[in-house]
């Protein structure tokens, strides 16, 4: 059974670092693109990055470009998002998902998801 479990969440200071992590269970997240994802109370849900199976192509949104890395560990089978220089805006749920054909931020064409990590930036 393919699982995805989300950890490393928890509240922070503006300006503050987390890592969060996306391990996965019962498939082998190279053979996928792996997601991240947020989702705050009232909003849809955004695309913050996606690391692409096999060679490790990394994309990014917008609003993180130059503050959050993505990251794969095969010998872990799993993803990270390092996240730096967080803002009250970042705030949100964090998810990662996997998809085995689509490499992009578009949350519609993720088959597999994981529970969430909540992440708070507050002083």
């Amino acid at each position: 059974q393919l699982q995805l479990v989300e950890s490393g969440g928890g509240l922070v200071q503006p300006g503050g670092s987390l890592r969060l992590s996306c391990a996965g269970s019962g498939f082998t997240l190279d053979d996928y693109t792996i997601g991240w994802f947020r989702q705050a109370p009232g909003k849809g849900r955004e695309g913050v990055a996606c690391i692409s199976k096999k060679d490790a192509s990394t994309h990014y949104g917008d609003s993180v470009k130059g503050r959050f890395t993505i990251s794969r560990s095969n010998a872990k089978n799993t993803v990270y998002l390092q996240m730096n220089s967080l803002k009250p805006e970042d705030t949100a749920k964090y998810y990662c998902a996997a998809s085995a054909s689509y490499y992009g931020l578009q949350p519609g064409r993720y088959n597999y998801w994981g529970q969430g990590t909540q992440v708070t930036v507050s002083s």
